[in-house]
């Protein structure tokens, strides 16, 4: 079970960055239009925030099968374990949370600015995303796919 989860945790991996890339130039293009949020504008945010909700569910799953975590006293002393057991997981619960917020926020708002919201908040999860990502430079042992 793990190295399927595994495999599909970093397959959507690539869907997520390119959905996130594709609604942050989106937002960015509306909001110098300025267009309004609404169900024919929306898309490309949308898409990513579902892909980001689906990466989180999928991680969130995956943290109880990895074998890369094993609880224990040592476990904050050991670099890859304590990326993958508190670093990773937490800067992109951050990151999905964020999108969600800027995309309710963005939905909420009545002033014409709901583009520039979520180009703002999409492009700060980006980073954090970017910098959360065990990337196979990295001493983690992780590849590209």
């Amino acid at each position: 079970m793990y190295p399927i989860l595994k495999h599909l945790h970093s397959g959507v991996r690539w869907l997520v960055l390119f959905a996130l890339l594709w609604a942050i130039y989106d937002a960015w293009q509306k909001w110098k239009q300025q267009a309004t949020l609404n169900k024919d504008t929306r898309g490309p945010s949308f898409l990513a925030l579902n892909l980001c909700h689906l990466q989180l569910l999928i991680g969130c799953i995956l943290i109880f099968f990895t074998p890369r975590i094993e609880a224990g006293p040592s476990m904050m002393k050991d670099k890859v374990m304590r990326f993958f057991a508190v670093e990773h997981p937490l800067m992109m619960l951050l990151a999905v949370a964020l999108i969600t917020i800027g995309f309710v926020k963005a939905k909420k708002n009545s002033s014409g600015q709901s583009f520039r919201i979520l180009f703002w908040y999409y492009l700060i999860a980006l980073a954090m995303i970017l910098f959360a990502i065990p990337w196979p430079f990295q001493a983690y042992t992780t590849g590209w796919f």
